[in-house]
This record gives structure tokens, sequence and C-alpha cells, in this order.
């Protein structure tokens, strides 16, 4: 976990860059906070709020509760809003998606997943299971399949403004297993 995590915030770096310094920001589905306690560290964020559905165990941020659904911001609410490894965990991914760009005044940054091929899904769901389940947290399998969820941003007015796929997260893994499935992207609100 420890050099996955890593990797992914190495990621989110990249796309960034110093446009993060000083930005307020959303950490959709914190988990323990260890993304909510970095970004401001990296300088990808001047002040993460943590939220999630329950507080994790051995949370190293206190995350705000909230019972799912409509998050409770306003408009426009945060200059960033990201989420890690989160949308395939909501009961309606796309929905989820529409209230991050919501709330978001400037970027949403995303690292998730993405699949084209049955085998491509069932690898997600193992590794899924073998990261998630000892946790407690519920794996629906909601996988992006085929980018659906680019209609999605761009119908919320923000077009894509970088992204690494295939995203080389997991160190210990053979690249063919896991990097096609994993994406880490940046979109920009676009006009007014």
């Amino acid at each position: 976990m420890f050099g996955y995590r890593h990797a992914v915030l190495d990621h989110c770096a990249a796309l960034l860059g110093d446009r993060g310094a000083g930005l307020r920001a959303l950490d959709f589905g914190a988990g323990d906070g260890w993304f909510a306690e970095k970004f401001p560290e990296r300088g990808l964020a001047g002040s993460v709020v943590a939220l999630d559905v329950r507080r994790a165990r051995g949370a190293r941020v206190e995350p705000m509760l909230y019972p799912g659904g409509d998050l409770p911001f306003e408009d426009r609410a945060f200059d960033l809003v990201y989420a890690v490894d989160v949308l395939h965990h909501c009961d309606d991914p796309e929905a989820s998606l529409r209230e991050l760009m919501r709330c978001s005044a400037r970027y949403v940054l995303l690292k998730d997943h993405v699949h084209a091929t049955r085998a491509g899904f069932a690898m997600l769901c193992m590794m899924d299971e073998v990261g998630n389940r000892l946790a407690g947290v519920p794996c629906p399998y909601r996988y992006q399949r085929d980018w659906s969820w680019r209609p999605v941003m761009a119908a919320g007015g923000f077009v894509e403004d970088g992204m690494v796929h295939p995203a080389r997260c997991h160190p210990l893994l053979p690249r063919f297993l896991s990097d096609e499935l994993q994406f880490v992207g940046l979109w920009r609100r676009e006009g007014p």
C-alpha cells in the first residue's frame, strides 16, 4: 500500500504541477486521510477538507462525515475536488462525479480505473477484494468501462487538462496486470 500511495501522489503532482499551491481542496472519500495530509505537504493544495461516509480506523485527518448522495457544499465551494479510488465504490459513480463537478470552481482530479474487456473487469474485481474487503470497504464493482465518464465531464463543462494512462501505480505487480486499468486525470472547468 505504501508504494501504491506514493506512486499515485507522484502522478497527481505531475498533473497539478504548481497550480495547486494555495488552492482550497475537497478530498472526496478521504479514507484515513493520507492524501488529505500529503496534498498540502507537497504543495498540491493550500488546505484540504476531508469528506467521507465513515471514519476510518487510524485516521490521520479527521473527516467531515456525511450520509452519501448530494455533497453538503455550495456550488463551486472548492478550487480543486479530488477522489482517489473512490468513484467505483459509489452507488452511482456518474451522479457522484456530477456532484464533484458542481462543487469545483476550477479542477477535478481523479485517480480511478478503466477497463475495456472482461479480463480487465475480473482483474479489477480481484484487486478491489484484496485491497478493500479486509478494511470493511464495500466493493460494488462499478468501474468505468471504455471511458464512459468522459462525456459526463464534458457535459458538466470540464475539459481534460492532463491524463496519465496507463498509470504505473502498483510497483509490485507486473505492468501488464494493472497499468492499463489505472488512470489519473485532471479536468479543468471551461467557461463561466
